[in-house]
């Protein structure tokens, strides 16, 4: 393995890069996307209508730059089953990250009094673990488009890494096809122009990745999940949640999660209640999404199912019972459309990719969610910064 090229520059992109990197190897970085600051990533997003809303952003850094900083453990289990143990990246990943829960003095009134009400119904709700640095972050509710502190974990610290020991990164050039010879990669293109390696790994995401897949010949683009959420909220007069740390708890239903979350789309829901930005209380409902979904060169569908719908109505139910005890106006109570931010499955373990995470084309690996075999229904970051730990780790063993 002489040359490295990695496509795609988020969770999974980066780590690879910058694993690669450290021990030496020639690794060149492609991203469709600008380079930008951190509190500035709110401009690159590429939202689109698929049967849901689904969320996501181009630039270095990728989808990393606008999350909330969750930390959780995702598929383990069936990863395991499938023959990719975890434990020890998962492990690595938590101290590089520096997973932690934040302090007290970082939960603000409304997620506070959330956690309260859960907790006196009998709900077993928790901190959430944060790639958050407490010491950088000045609580403003803007995580989801660019902290602007920088004060968590994105993966353009990694690529920042990655370029000081000897990585080259070319942004603002979309990859368009692989380059194939003899059933081996050879390569990608960018429109016109080549770049050559003896190994590729794609990490665009899971719309992205199966169209190159497809194109290359290959079965991708089925199993589609996004992990399907909506906010539930309402009206509780000057709670200013929405300067508050989202998503600080965790309340774990089966295939369902709750964690306290403010939407803009609340506020302009309950205009009738002469709703402002700071009395919003809300609660995000996200849940495992069935692979409902197909990308393929020129469309992506993602539907919900009934098991779906049931999901998110179990959860709403659940929201709204919450908020009530916390002491919102229960007739204020409303919900966002659905939408996605967690897009996956498109190239899984199992279907598309083996446990090493190569295709059927040598030396042609992935490394984002499309190769996750099912809906994580909770934060994926940590999951495919692991996964692409343990690809790194192949790789240079091989």
């Amino acid at each position: 393995m002489e040359n490295v090229l990695v496509v795609g520059s988020g969770a999974g992109g980066a780590t690879v890069a910058r694993e690669l990197s450290k021990k030496g190897v020639n690794v060149t970085l492609i991203e469709k996307g600008p380079l930008i600051k951190p509190k500035k990533a709110y401009q690159c997003y590429e939202n689109s209508d698929v049967g849901v809303e689904l969320l996501k952003t181009s630039c270095l850094g990728g989808t990393t730059m606008v999350t909330a900083g969750n930390a959780v453990r995702t598929c383990q289990h069936t990863l395991k089953k499938l023959g990719v143990d975890l434990e020890a990246e998962f492990m690595e990943a938590e101290k590089d990250l520096n997973v932690k829960t934040l302090p007290d003095s970082h939960f603000g009134e409304g997620t506070r009094k959330l956690m309260d009400a859960a907790k006196s119904m009998g709900f077993d709700i928790q901190k959430m673990p944060k790639f958050i640095n407490p010491k950088l972050c000045n609580p403003c509710g803007k995580c989801a488009f660019g902290c602007p502190n920088d004060a968590k974990w994105t993966g353009l610290k990694y690529v920042e890494e990655a370029k000081m020991t000897g990585a080259k990164i070319v942004e603002n050039t979309p990859v368009t096809e692989l380059m194939i010879h003899d059933g081996e990669i050879v390569g990608v293109k960018s429109h016109e122009k080549e770049f050559h390696a003896d190994v590729v790994v794609l990490a665009p995401g899971a719309v992205e990745t199966p169209k190159l897949l497809k194109k290359a010949g290959l079965n991708a683009g089925n199993n589609f999940f996004v992990d399907t959420f909506v906010t539930v909220g309402g009206i509780l007069k000057n709670v200013k949640f929405n300067s508050e740390v989202q998503m600080n708890a965790l309340l774990k239903c089966d295939d369902v999660i709750l964690s306290p979350h403010f939407s803009e789309i609340l506020v302009d829901k309950l205009q009738k209640y002469g709703a402002k930005t700071e009395d919003i209380l809300g609660i995000m409902v996200k849940i495992k999404d069935e692979g409902s979904g197909i990308v393929k060169n020129d469309s992506v569908t993602k539907y919900s199912t009934s098991k779906d719908v049931g999901l998110i109505a179990k959860g709403s139910a659940i929201a709204g019972s919450i908020l009530t005890e916390a002491g919102v106006d229960p007739v204020t109570i409303t919900s966002t459309y659905a939408r996605g931010a967690h897009p996956g499955g498109t190239a899984a373990i199992g279907n598309v990719v083996d446990k090493n995470l190569e295709t059927e084309i040598s030396g042609l690996f992935v490394a984002d969610a499309s190769v996750f075999p099912h809906a994580p229904g909770a934060p994926p970051v940590l999951t495919i910064v692991a996964l692409a730990k343990r690809l790194a780790k192949y790789l240079t063993a091989t």
